[in-house]
Order: C-alpha cells, then structure tokens, then sequence
C-alpha cells in the first residue's frame, strides 16, 4: 500500500506538495520553504536484529546511544541499504515516508518535533510530499516518543 492510500484508509487530513526533486530531508525543506525543524526525515535502524524507522527533524542527527537506550536494545545500528531494498519496495531509494507500519515496523519519533504543529515528509517519490498536522502524523504513525536526536 503507497502512502497515500494507507493515510486515505485512516481519515488522515493532508495535502500533497509537489516540488523539484530533492534527495535530502534538507533539501526538502528548502523546496517548500519551510524549516527543516517541521520536515521528518526517516532514519531505519537495526535495534537487536528488528528494524524500527525513526522519525526526526531533517536537521536532526540519529545518536545512536541515546537511541539504544531509549529502544532498551542490546545493539542499535544504521539499517544499510542493501537490506532495505526489499523492505520499502514501493518507494524510491532514499523517499520513504516516516510510517514504519507502511514496511512492517515500529516507529519511533524523536521528542522535538513534537514542538511543531505541522510537519512534512516524502510520499514514496522524490518530487512529491505530504504536508500534514503532527496530530494526524502520531494517529497515523502511532510512533512512541523518545529523545534521540542531535544537531
């Protein structure tokens, strides 16, 4: 199921941005003018041998410590994207939007976004994004909150 769909199936209120293409949450944020604060940027990891998406502000860094003791794993590590390819199948490399139940997975939001009223992130394609409230985002994404970005 495409992003849309799967927000369309959940009453979800959003709107679809179209743009030039851009290969970097950042970028994004500078396609739509709005600050890289209020764009998502999906992170996979490989907690304990599960992979859990984490969702973060474009100007955020995962830090992978914070993460692992969030997650209460024994190991966190950045998810490669060898092993990804066959995981978000519908979607272009590097697009993802930040639903990890989308690809058969946990989310997990870090704690800063939650002072945004409205977010954005890539709808599966790099010339096209959702915008949406944060409200809507957690309904949609049930992501449990933890600390674990860093500029």
């Amino acid at each position: 199921m495409n992003v849309l769909a799967y927000l369309d199936a959940r009453g979800a209120h959003y709107r679809v941005l179209h743009h030039r293409k851009t290969f970097t949450a950042q970028d994004l944020a500078a396609a739509e003018h709005v600050s890289g604060w209020n764009v998502i940027k999906p992170v996979v990891v490989k907690a304990d041998e599960q992979f859990v998406l984490c969702a973060l502000p474009a100007s955020q860094r995962v830090d992978l410590e914070q993460l692992r003791e969030a997650l209460h794993a024994r190991k966190v590590e950045l998810a490669d994207e060898k092993s990804l390819g066959g995981v978000c199948a519908d979607c272009e490399l590097g697009a993802e939007p930040p639903i990890g139940a989308l690809f058969g997975m946990p989310t997990v939001m870090e704690e800063s976004l939650e002072e945004t009223d409205h977010v954005y992130f890539q709808a599966g394609s790099h010339d096209e994004a959702v915008e949406m409230p944060l409200a809507d985002y957690k309904r949609v994404a049930r992501p449990r909150i933890a600390q674990f970005g860093r500029p």
